[in-house]
This record gives structure tokens, sequence and C-alpha cells, in this order.
């Protein structure tokens, strides 16, 4: 999350007034050392009152932005099952977590047969980025759920979300957790 502001010195359209914003994505190959490409909502959020198209028609223009950490009070972390994950692939978007950083790594846990119900494995195994805050699982054999999730942020704080994917999990839905980070 970020909380930018364009400078009123280098547009007359311009409030000056920070606005928070959510990076969903990353440009690995830059226009410049810094580029947010913004939404026409979040490009007009910066303008004076009843100037917001004058700011986004302004084409590019110089910016200040710092980090802030998320907050999504009364929301839980949750986890949605991307478009096109079946039993050998499973990608999962990370939303809603509250605090410093990004998710630095996702692990997933299956579950297996025990007796007449699913089980946990007890082996948490690594996912890998994707891009953005998809985290992805290519399997070499059909994975069974329920599924728990591991989350860890860039500040070294984990949580866990347990058998929060269910078993007759559907590609395309979001699963709420009950955890958040504090």
């Amino acid at each position: 999350q970020m909380q930018i502001r364009c400078l009123k010195s280098d547009h007359p359209a311009c409030s000056g007034v920070p606005k928070t914003v959510i990076i969903t994505d990353m440009n690995y190959y830059p226009v410049s050392r810094y580029h947010f490409d913004l939404s026409g909502t979040a490009f007009g959020a910066m303008a004076k009152d009843g100037r917001n198209d004058e700011l986004r028609h302004a084409g590019i223009i110089n910016m200040q932005f710092k980090r802030v950490p998320c907050q999504y009070p009364g929301l839980t972390v949750t986890f949605h099952v991307e478009e096109g994950s079946n039993p050998f692939y499973m990608a999962i978007l990370v939303e809603y977590e509250d605090g410093d950083g990004d998710v630095k790594q996702l692990d997933i846990m299956e579950s297996r047969p025990n007796g007449s119900k699913m089980a946990p494995t007890g082996q948490w195994v690594p996912m890998k980025e994707s891009w953005g805050s998809i985290w992805r699982m290519d399997a070499h054999h059909p994975m069974h759920g329920p599924f728990s999730l591991r989350v860890t942020n860039e500040s070294g704080k984990t949580l866990v979300a347990e058998q929060v994917i269910p078993i007759d999990w559907k590609p395309n839905k979001t699963y709420s957790s009950l955890v958040q980070f504090h």
C-alpha cells in the first residue's frame, strides 16, 4: 500500500493532498526508476475539487510517494482461488492482510485420507510467487483438500489459516480465514 500525491507545482489541477492506493502488480521493465500506472479513479482522487478529468488527462506527472501499512479493520485474511486452478495446479491470491509489508511466502498443506475422513499431512510445501500477491503450486500429483495456508509477511511474521480452503473447493471463489496480522 502506498500513499501518493501529485505536486501542485507540476500541474494546476493537482491538490497536493496525499491519497492511499493499493499496489497490485510490479512492472519489472520500468519506464523510469519508479512508475505507477494508476486507475482513472486513483489519478482523479489527487485532483482539486471538480478538476479530476483534467488531471486524469495530464499523462505522466511527477509524484511523491511512501509505503504505508495496510489496514483492513474488521476484515480477516482471505484467499481467492484463481480461475484455472485444478487438482494439479493451484493459484491463490492473498487479500486483506494488515500490516507492514507484502506477503513474502505462502506455504500450503494438503490433506490425505485418514480412515473415513481427510486429515492434514503435517507437511508445509512452499508455493511460488506468480505475480502481485498471487502464489502458485504446480503439483505432480492430484492435490486433496481441505488445504491449510501459512502466510509470512516481509517483517517475518507468520499466521496460519487452518483448513481454510475446503475439500470441495472451486476456482474463482474466495475463502475467508479467521486470522489477521496484528
